[in-house]
């Protein structure tokens, strides 16, 4: 994924609720940009960090400029959101994932389960009764500690919805799968933050468990892109 148009950097001033983030640009104006991340970011909310912005593509938007990386320990982190989707569907059609090849269609945002969710990606190939699905829900991992990188950063019941309907899928006879993007280079390894939140790390458990796979790709980030290229090693105990 290339951004449309040059990022803009700036320094961290403040983090505003949960989706507003003031900046102070290289040549000297104050902004406000829009974030959708809307987890803690635990170390990546420093004030007087280096972080870049997007231009918004609408120009009716209110917010002019969109959240997209902070500098972190020499460290670029992707903090938006809806980034991992995108790397998601690239690498599955270029064959980086290798796990998620041999399919016939991709579709994304596809209405599913019980509890009525949108899943990240669905593949299929077949038709009719032969036809077989992958439902992948995707999470943007910022989190890293001691090379390990950690999700969630904070408590979610969103996520461990989410984890119950893969596991549903998993049940009905369709494959599924918790594809975890880490963006950033420092992240070495994966595991669950059982420490923020143990729910989550209990109900993952019980989803690999139930047949739910679990995947992990780091990607590589410059100033111009960002690209899913590196499987990492996953620990769940």
């Amino acid at each position: 994924m290339r951004f449309p148009s040059p990022l803009v950097r700036g320094t961290l001033v403040r983090r505003e609720k949960r989706f507003l983030v003031h900046v102070v640009l290289d040549d000297g104006r104050e902004v406000i940009a829009h974030t959708n991340n809307t987890g803690a970011m635990l170390g990546c909310n420093t004030p007087g960090s280096p972080v870049w912005l997007s231009p918004a593509e609408d120009p009716k938007r209110k917010l002019k400029w969109t959240y997209e990386l902070i500098e972190n320990e020499g460290v670029l982190v992707g903090i938006n959101t809806a980034v991992p989707n995108k790397l998601a569907v690239e690498a599955i059609r270029d064959g980086t994932v290798v796990e998620l090849q041999s399919y016939d269609r991709v579709r994304t945002e596809v209405m599913y389960g019980s509890e009525r969710s949108r899943i990240d990606v669905l593949l299929e190939r077949g038709a009719g009764e032969a036809v077989q699905r992958c439902w992948i829900e995707v999470k943007n991992v910022t989190l890293v500690e001691e090379g390990r990188a950690l999700f969630p950063d904070a408590v979610t019941e969103r996520g461990r919805k989410h984890l119950r309907e893969l596991t549903a899928m998993v049940a009905a006879g369709d494959r599924a799968v918790m594809l975890y993007v880490v963006q950033r280079a420092d992240g070495l390894s994966f595991a669950p933050a059982s420490s923020i939140d143990p729910g989550y790390a209990a109900t993952l458990l019980e989803a690999a468990a139930a047949g739910v796979e679990i995947l992990v790709y780091r990607a590589d980030i410059t100033l111009e892109s960002i690209l899913l290229t590196t499987p990492l090693p996953i620990d769940l105990t």
